[in-house]
């Protein structure tokens, strides 16, 4: 289940990083060097800013969401794993200086 969520969260951050690069910004001159500036016939003068402004919000809350989802499963996910803050250090410090004391 989670590598599932994070191959969707990768993948979510790869488009939303292009569809980003490949907007028009206010100047548009750098937009139209992408190929960008001849969509508006397709969507309509405005429709290609509409389109991609829905696009990007759409893929940021997705993005957002597996964020989180992948932040709740790993707080929730129970590990058989030691924390070595856990285990008690005095314990150690006795076992190794009764070996190192042995002739």
């Amino acid at each position: 289940m989670q590598t599932a969520i994070l191959t969707i969260h990768i993948l979510l951050a790869i488009i939303l990083i292009v569809l980003v690069i490949v907007q028009q910004g206010k100047g548009a001159d750098a937009g139209a060097a992408f190929g960008s500036g001849a969509s508006s016939t397709v969507f309509g003068a405005r429709g290609s800013a509409t389109f991609m402004n829905k696009l990007t919000t759409i893929i940021a809350l997705s993005f957002f969401v597996t964020s989180l989802s992948l932040a709740y499963i790993s707080s929730n996910k129970s590990s058989g794993a030691k924390s070595l803050i856990n285990e008690p250090v005095k314990e150690q410090i006795v076992e190794e200086q009764e070996e190192f004391d042995k002739p």
